[in-house]
């Protein structure tokens, strides 16, 4: 709590709590799975273990695919398969 006497310290705590939010390692190493979540909440509108993925086989395929391209998106599909996904067009209708 950045050297505060206890934890209940009210500006220690938010300061710890900045500080991990703010970590550019954590940032970095939890960017591709947020974006992949994101993107089933955004585009399909469940969590990835919902059916039909009860078991987050499609989430893990998507966040391998995103690493394998570097976060790069753009080159990994990912927008253009979620849009143009079975699941996606029979709820929102043709992209």
């Amino acid at each position: 709590f950045n050297s505060a006497a206890n934890t209940s310290d009210i500006s220690a705590r938010a300061r710890a709590l900045r500080d991990v939010a703010e970590n550019s390692i954590l940032n970095s190493q939890e960017f591709n799975r947020a974006f992949v979540l994101m993107q089933y909440f955004g585009y399909l509108r469940r969590n990835p273990n919902d059916n039909p993925d009860s078991d987050y086989t499609g989430y893990d395929f998507w966040l391998t695919k995103l690493n394998q391209f570097n976060g790069d998106f753009q080159k990994a599909e990912m927008v253009k398969a979620f849009i143009t996904s079975a699941e996606y067009r029979s709820r929102f209708g043709q992209p």
